[in-house]
Formats: structure tokens, sequence, C-alpha cells
């Protein structure tokens, strides 16, 4: 994919990503019951979409970022706070993470996804660490809105195609294209 067309993506998720999350507010408040406080997102490896700039738009906002930290080999990720002014380190696979405090339960969750499907089953890395990580949030509490963010050409068009019995299916995917199979409800 040309850097361009990678840009111009990048910047019609994040327009989508505002508007959904805040209008997700809004109706939360408007409905009285308790708005998205937190989102967990991820610091782009090369190629993936680059959410950074709306990471720091609600971060001045006052809406908690989290960003995931591999604390633990096998493990579920940890989520730990993030600001445009938090120095990072270099964490698994060479990605910065925030420094190590306390982990935080998100609201929302952004996966990075490499292939999806029309139901928003996802493909990563293999690593297992979001399967491992959305499994373990939606045992132990409310769920949180899943939603991953790929490239509209990483959609799975193969009818044979079955997701694996560990893989967490998420609650929508974004791509430049927009939501499959729609932008998620308000929990």
């Amino acid at each position: 994919m040309p850097a361009d067309e990678r840009r111009r993506g990048a910047l019609l998720m994040r327009g989508r990503l505002f508007t959904w999350l805040g209008v997700n507010r809004d109706t939360a408040v408007s409905e009285g019951r308790q708005a998205p406080r937190s989102v967990a997102a991820f610091w782009p490896m090369e190629d993936e979409p680059d959410l950074r700039p709306l990471l720091s738009q609600w971060a001045d906002a006052g809406m908690t970022v989290l960003l995931p930290v591999i604390e633990e080999t096998r493990a579920p990720l940890r989520f730990h706070r993030w600001t445009p002014d938090t120095p990072m380190r270099p964490g698994a696979y060479g990605i910065p993470v925030p420094p190590l405090g306390t982990p935080e339960r998100p609201d929302v969750v952004l996966v990075p996804t490499l292939g999806y499907t029309r139901q928003a089953d996802r493909l990563g890395y293999g690593g297992g660490y979001y399967d491992r990580t959305l499994a373990a949030l939606r045992e132990s509490g409310p769920s949180p809105v899943t939603i991953g963010i790929a490239w509209t050409e990483g959609r799975i068009d193969d009818p044979d195609y079955q997701a694996a019995p560990h893989d967490v299916r998420l609650d929508a995917i974004l791509t430049p294209a927009g939501w499959l199979p729609a932008a998620p409800a308000p929990r």
C-alpha cells in the first residue's frame, strides 16, 4: 500500500472513530448511563493504521487512553495509561510502550487486525495475545466494546474460512471503507 494511501485511510478511520465515540458518549449521557471513559488502542507497527493523532486528541479532551503491554509471555495483555507526554520505552517486538503503572480496564478496545470477515472474526499476527485478553476481559466483568482496525484489503472472502475455536469475535471491524457488519451499539 503506498504511504499516501495509508495516511488517507488512517485519517478516514480516525474521523469515523472520533464521531462514533462522541455520539456514543452523548447518547449515554442523555440516557442517564455512564459514558465510555477509557479507550485501549495500540501503537502502530509498520504499515498498520496510525491512530496516534486521534489518541492525542482524546487524551487532551480528558479521555483515558490506554496502550497494551505484554508483561508476561502467553498471558493476557495489560493496559497502561498513556498521554502525549508519556515517555515511551521499547516493549516486546520493539513496540513502544508506556511505563508500567496500575493496569486499567478499558471501556473500548481498538484491536489491530490483519484479516477479518464480514461477521467481525479477526486474524491477528498469531501470538494469541488479543484473543486471550478479550476472553479474559469478557470473563471478568462487563465486556468492553471491541473494534478491529484493519485495511480494507484484509477482508477474507473465502467461503470455507472458519475462525479457530479460540478466536474471539469482535463487535465490529473498521476500515477506510467503513464499518462491518455495522458500527457497534453502545453498551
